[in-house]
């Protein structure tokens, strides 16, 4: 009933102004920029509620939208209808899978990982709930999921006409006209042909498409994958890919011109950002041997998704998760929640926690994630909120040391960051901001110089 109360209340605010609230994915009902800008002023359970409600406002227009390729689990969670996903099963589990009436749709193997997963459809006529409920009595032993929609956790608004009146990071760089960034299309051992330092940090990103004509990437390196090789650009993506690597006049990421390994799950498709899709580029990275990776997406937990963070935790990956906007009193989302996953959320620019930022154990780091702008698709700055934004700051923030998988080198570089965090909370670890804030310094708040000659 909430969802349903704030899809009315969303209908009801669309304006036709240009400037709107945008999501990565469907297309949603759009909140007007002035009354977020209200909203987030303001400090009310009222205020909170609508924040923390765009993902499910997302959630149900999803739904509503594309009924015969998407349904719900029995919490209300999205998935890719007639699909449920086996872990790395056993010949005889697939075999009596089969003479329950179960087709197998696609499989993946993710050899780095030691791990295959198998896409089912259900017998006809046999609820997609009781279906997985005959696969795990079938095979108690057996690992068997929903195929889970993940969707990010953030907005990305059209920034104010007059540019804010300070920013906390000085300008690096002063590019030439806007050029696109270096796509490289060669095996990583290769990507000095582009010009580029071959020891210059890497990081991962698992998101919708990155923008990569944007000038912002002029000095960096992107390897897309996803999409069958379509340039398929993101508000939401481009954004983090920004404060990832990003670079221009009056704009910088923390690792300016570095070199970047992007993963679209989404591809403009509704079942975008599915289990079996973030599993092909958790493979794809691990081929590559990216260690660390960003992922500003949340959704339930996963049996399918569980296994596979563990097999990346394991051999030394770093893996770096917003911890979401569904306010301080939900559930915890994942994959941020999973053992062994670096929960990151926002905060304003007073170092207040985001209003709707969730709370709990999963909180490793507090960064910026509001009163700040980051690069948007169209070559354009926008203003963005929320933790998705804070992720890619603390994932920045440890591949400047941690350049291969090595669990020990992980651990060293999550400790010596928790040395330099800034206590916001309790002394020690807390519920809200974990170790206290890093990267402070990268909220970039003043609108680059390009951007306001191109106003």
């Amino acid at each position: 009933m909430r969802v349903l109360i704030w899809v009315s209340i969303a209908i009801a605010l669309v304006n036709p102004a240009p400037a709107q609230v945008r999501l990565p994915g469907a297309q949603l009902p759009v909140l007007p920029t002035q009354k977020l800008t209200q909203a987030i002023g303001q400090t009310g359970t009222d205020t909170l509620d609508q924040l923390s409600d765009l993902r499910h406002l997302q959630i149900a227009h999803l739904i509503r939208a594309n009924p015969r390729t998407i349904a719900t689990d029995p919490k209300g969670n999205p998935i890719v209808r007639d699909e449920l996903l086996a872990f790395s099963p056993s010949a005889s589990a697939m075999e009596a899978a089969r003479a329950l009436g179960f087709g197998v749709v696609r499989e993946q193997t993710i050899e780095d990982l030691d791990i295959r997963l198998v896409v089912l459809r259900p017998p006809a006529k046999l609820s997609i709930a009781k279906a997985l409920s005959r696969l795990r009595e079938a095979d108690p032993t057996g690992s068997y999921d929903f195929n889970h929609i993940y969707s990010g956790g953030g907005i990305v608004a059209a920034a104010p006409a007059a540019p804010p009146a300070r920013a906390r990071a000085p300008a690096e760089g002063t590019p030439a006209a806007p050029v696109a960034a270096a796509v490289a299309d060669t095996p990583p051992e290769k990507a000095g042909a582009t010009g580029r330092d071959r020891a210059a940090p890497r990081v991962g990103l698992i998101d919708a498409g990155v923008d990569v004509a944007h000038p912002v990437f002029r000095d960096a390196v992107i390897h897309p994958w996803g999409c069958a090789d379509r340039m398929l650009a993101s508000a939401h993506g481009t954004a983090v890919a920004s404060l990832l690597i990003g670079q221009a006049t009056g704009f910088h990421g923390v690792l300016p011109g570095g070199e970047l390994y992007a993963a679209n799950v989404y591809c403009d498709a509704p079942t975008g950002g599915a289990v079996d899709a973030l599993a092909a580029a958790f493979s794809w990275l691990a081929q590559q041997r990216v260690a660390v990776i960003n992922v500003s997406l949340v959704g339930p937990d996963n049996l399918a998704l569980a296994q596979i963070v563990r097999a990346l935790t394991s051999r030394g990956y770093v893996l770096v998760a917003a911890v979401g906007n569904d306010g301080p009193a939900a559930p915890p989302l994942y994959p941020a929640s999973y053992p062994g996953v670096i929960g990151v959320t926002g905060v304003d620019r007073h170092r207040r926690a985001l209003l709707e930022a969730a709370r709990g154990k999963q909180v490793m780091f507090a960064a910026p994630g509001a009163d700040m702008l980051a690069a948007d698709s169209g070559g354009k700055y926008s203003a963005v909120r929320g933790t998705s934004f804070a992720a890619p700051i603390v994932a920045a923030l440890l591949a400047q040391t941690v350049s291969a998988p090595d669990s020990s080198a992980r651990d060293a570089a999550v400790e010596a960051l928790a040395r330099q965090a800034i206590d916001l909370g309790p002394p020690g670890r807390d519920l809200t901001y974990g170790f206290g804030l890093v990267g402070a310094e990268y909220a970039m708040e003043e609108m680059p110089v390009s951007d306001r000659i191109n106003r």
